[in-house]
């Protein structure tokens, strides 16, 4: 018996190291097998697996910072290969037969990508400075600001997708970086506390906004994100101030996004709750480096419903293993007056990928309907 709690208690430690672990390198394990031509036009041939026989528009990033835009298009190309078209190249990237990349959703990897023009600032947060990207809006909406807040383990970039939207809104954007996401200022062991302290560093750069002309905010949150931008709308000095949430594939349940990704990993969903000790004691969490324990009953926005005040869009994938969208769907229930969701054929944070129109055009008319101008 003293065996098998041994062993328990491992792995609920392996869990809790591996889910507050610092951002890891890329994995480039994509082989292009082919390069078609005709023309203008090309297209890669890739190895079929799940993801890229997926419908919708993705990337393939190279090392280096190189990628290439895929259309959404799956071309056959007989046993265990497919197609995609190319229809967007970094400068000086031309692909090549047993060049390997790394398949993402992350569609943009720079404002330029996205056709927006950018200015580089600095936000100065409990942990350090903060890079962030500023967009600055126009017309009369300009003084309604939209901050984006990226998810763990995602670099900023990944938020460009709605950043896009707010900017055609007219809204000035603010995509942000916070501790020990592998762009911000590093703090402590370098290990995420899942939303719980990073929310300080995006409070920060609410407060940038506020000196520099934001009369009312958007927030903008994907996967771990969202969890923040609830916690930071939920403070009682910006109930009047953030006015609306947008929540891409939203963490609101820590225990069951914990579960879901053991699930994922070929283990039993039930050791995600070994972890829990680990991460929610004190003293326990002294072994995983962190400073302090994370409070996972903050972070249950299934348990806090009643407390949620701001019209929230969510859009989720149903094949989202990684954050279940039947949390979601629980929340919409409980929150019917100021919940909406919108449920998409995509994994997590691939919504705004597997059909980018109705994303967009479901964000735009929300925002013209839940945000007025001041």
């Amino acid at each position: 018996m003293a065996a098998v709690l041994a062993s328990a208690a491992g792995l609920g430690l392996v869990i809790a190291r591996r889910l507050t672990a610092a951002p890891s390198s890329r994995r480039f394990d994509l082989t292009i097998r082919g390069v078609e031509r005709d023309g203008d036009r090309q297209a890669i041939e890739l190895d079929r697996t799940d993801q890229t026989e997926s419908s919708g528009v993705f990337a393939l990033l190279f090392p280096g910072g190189g990628w290439l835009q895929l259309s959404g298009e799956v071309f056959d190309r007989g046993p265990g290969r497919v197609a995609r078209m190319v229809t967007g190249t970094a400068p000086g990237v031309t692909p090549s037969a047993g060049d390997r990349g790394s398949w993402s959703g992350i569609y943009f990897i720079t404002p330029a990508d996205a056709g927006l023009t950018a200015h580089d600032v600095g936000i100065s947060t409990p942990s350090g400075m903060a890079p962030a990207w500023r967009v600055d809006g126009s017309g009369e909406h300009s003084t309604t600001w939209a901050v984006h807040v990226h998810g763990l383990g995602s670099p900023r970039a990944g938020t460009l997708r709605g950043v896009q939207v707010a900017t055609e809104q007219g809204y000035t954007s603010l995509v942000v970086t916070y501790r020990n996401d592998g762009e911000g200022p590093k703090s402590g062991s370098g290990r995420s506390t899942l939303g719980a302290t990073e929310a300080d560093d995006a409070d920060a750069a609410i407060q940038y906004a506020i000196d520099h002309g934001a009369r009312q905010i958007v927030l903008f949150g994907w996967s771990m994100g969202a969890q923040v931008a609830l916690q930071l709308a939920a403070r009682p000095q910006y109930r009047q101030l953030i006015t609306a949430l947008v929540l891409e594939s939203p963490v609101l349940d820590w225990v069951a996004t914990i579960k879901a990704n053991c699930a994922r990993a070929g283990l039993p969903a039930a050791a995600g709750l070994l972890a829990l000790p680990w991460l929610s004691s004190p003293l326990l969490a002294r072994s995983v480096d962190l400073h302090g324990s994370i409070p996972f009953r903050e972070l249950d926005w299934i348990a806090r419903a009643q407390e949620l005040a701001v019209p929230t869009l969510i859009l989720h994938g149903e094949d989202d293993d990684s954050a279940p969208s039947a949390v979601s769907r629980k929340l919409a229930v409980l929150r019917p007056d100021l919940v909406r969701l919108e449920l998409f054929d995509a994994d997590h944070t691939m919504t705004w990928n597997s059909d980018q129109d109705r994303w967009r055009s479901t964000v735009a008319a929300w925002l013209t309907a839940e945000v007025t101008t001041d």
